[in-house]
């Protein structure tokens, strides 16, 4: 039996009416509206998905439009309205002037996008699979974005003086290995330290490469009272009473790095920040683990891993370095590899107790740190 008349029409009607919902502007009434946004210095590319229904084109924004649109959206749907980005060097600053307006900004790790392979890249592209996978956490998947905590301002002001700091220090290299170098090029035997005033003074160069040198040696002597002021701020911020072989300039870089203690639950979310966990294939009855995953903070893993091979001589009856004394001891018979993993579990455990210790679930005794 063929279609009535009827039936035909009432899907004819039906099918109007969802390419009308697709292709319309926002209806009035409370809607949930969802945004991709691919971030740019200047412009934002932004995809919009209303409801259920498949997402609108891209349309890119100045920052100053996309704010008043975006603002003039909220006011007209009267409903909820969820964003996302991926976190890039143009900081949190939009989360935050979304967050004012009203609107539930997510920010989540940098990822590949072409989920299918199809070697096709663009603006409006990554957008649309940002607000799919947004359609999917609000939903209820929260698998379907990977996150990161957006810290607070205090923090970001906090942690950026020792990243400053660092960036200095990485800058003097730089310049005296660059120094050193020339001295090597013409088969003069480096000298340490060649920039400090009363090395330089007695450098025995010849005359055109000591001018050479005189170019970078203030810059370098600048560099040098910059970091050392910046070492007193650091160190003046720590806490007193520190774990023997701890630093206060370790721990402040640590503390700072994390930005709130409390955050973490348990100590698996500690260990997979710090990056120090084991990567894993395994398929079937085929099980390999490999080095690290190196997933999170790089500078928190930097500073847990100097750390390990400093409480390995200030503190000898901290539980995991008797563990592993026997690898990491001076004169040990061990490769290099087996020297290098057991500092990493030295530092993974270090950051759990870490954690344990400054949301006062134990103290440095009990896990037999000494102060």
């Amino acid at each position: 039996m063929g279609p009535t008349p009827d039936n035909m029409n009432k899907c004819l009607h039906t099918e109007l009416s969802s390419h009308e919902g697709t292709r319309s502007e926002f209806n009035p009434g409370k809607t949930l509206i969802k945004l991709g946004i691919d971030v740019h210095q200047e412009f934002y590319v932004v995809v919009a998905q209303e409801g259920g229904v498949n997402p609108k084109p891209a349309q890119r924004f100045k920052k100053e439009a996309f704010l008043s649109w975006v603002a003039q959206l909220k006011h007209k749907s009267g409903g909820e309205i969820h964003a996302v980005y991926e976190a890039c060097g143009f900081g949190f600053g939009l989360q935050r002037k979304l967050a004012a307006l009203g609107i539930a900004c997510q920010v989540v790790c940098p990822q590949k996008l072409d989920e299918q392979n199809k070697r096709v890249k663009t603006d409006g592209l990554d957008a649309k699979a940002l607000c799919l996978k947004l359609d999917r956490y609000v939903e209820g998947n929260r698998a379907a974005l990977a996150l990161v905590r957006v810290p607070t301002e205090e923090e970001e002001q906090l942690r950026a003086i020792h990243r400053q700091r660092e960036q200095l220090v990485k800058a003097r290299k730089q310049l005296e290995a660059q120094g050193r170098s020339l001295m090597v090029n013409h088969g003069i035997e480096p000298v340490k330290g060649w920039w400090k005033r009363r090395t330089f003074a007695a450098l025995a160069v010849p005359e055109w490469m000591k001018q050479l040198l005189s170019n970078s040696q203030p810059i370098l002597l600048a560099l040098e009272e910059k970091i050392r002021a910046l070492t007193v701020q650091l160190q003046a911020a720590a806490s007193p009473h520190q774990p023997r072989g701890l630093g206060m300039m370790t721990s402040v870089v640590i503390d700072r790095e994390i930005g709130n203690w409390e955050r973490f639950v348990n100590r698996r979310q500690v260990g997979s920040y710090t990056g120090l966990c084991p990567g894993e294939y395994s398929s079937g009855n085929t099980r390999f683990q490999s080095c690290v995953t190196k997933h999170g903070n790089p500078r928190l893993r930097a500073a847990l891993v100097e750390l390990a091979w400093r409480l390995v001589r200030f503190q000898p009856n901290y539980k995991p370095v008797v563990k592993w004394r026997r690898v990491l001891q001076k004169g040990a018979l061990a490769t290099g590899a087996a020297r290098k993993k057991a500092i990493v579990s030295v530092a993974r455990q270090l950051a759990v107790d870490l954690w344990r210790i400054r949301t006062g679930r134990l103290s440095p005794e009990q896990l037999g740190l000494s102060i």
